[in-house]
């Protein structure tokens, strides 16, 4: 095998976006537990554990959602929201991405509505044409 092209070994993993949204659930998850740790007394090192898990995560998320904008994978707002506002909130970059998913079904189901049925295309009659 002496191809350039690398094997599926050899690859990293994938920047996709499905990946790239589990990642932020996964990250809003983490913020969700900062904050009941945090709002209950008596859990200053669970406290201080999940803060330094979403402190890490949200720079890991801001480094990959980069590599994710360079290689157009994502558009720059989820990109945005991800990285400028996960900082304060990772619940922003999370809604984005299910906000560009919903656009993206939109559109694709828009666009099977305007193919036309191959029965009426192939039948060659127009409807008063009887």
């Amino acid at each position: 095998m002496s191809s350039a092209e690398p094997s599926p070994q050899q690859r990293g993993p994938s920047l996709s976006r499905g990946t790239l949204k589990k990642l932020s659930f996964a990250h809003s998850t983490v913020y969700i537990c900062l904050l009941v740790v945090w709002l209950v007394p008596g859990l200053a090192v669970a406290t201080s554990i999940f803060g330094f898990v979403h402190g890490i995560g949200w720079i890991l998320m801001v480094l990959l959602i980069l590599l994710a904008l360079r290689a157009r994978v994502v558009p720059l707002r989820t990109a945005t929201a991800v990285a400028v506002l996960g900082a304060i909130a990772p619940f922003f970059g999370s809604y984005e991405f299910v906000r560009e998913g919903r656009k993206h079904e939109g559109s694709v189901d828009a666009s099977r509505e305007l193919q036309p049925e191959a029965g009426v295309a192939a039948s060659g009659t127009s409807p008063g044409g009887r």
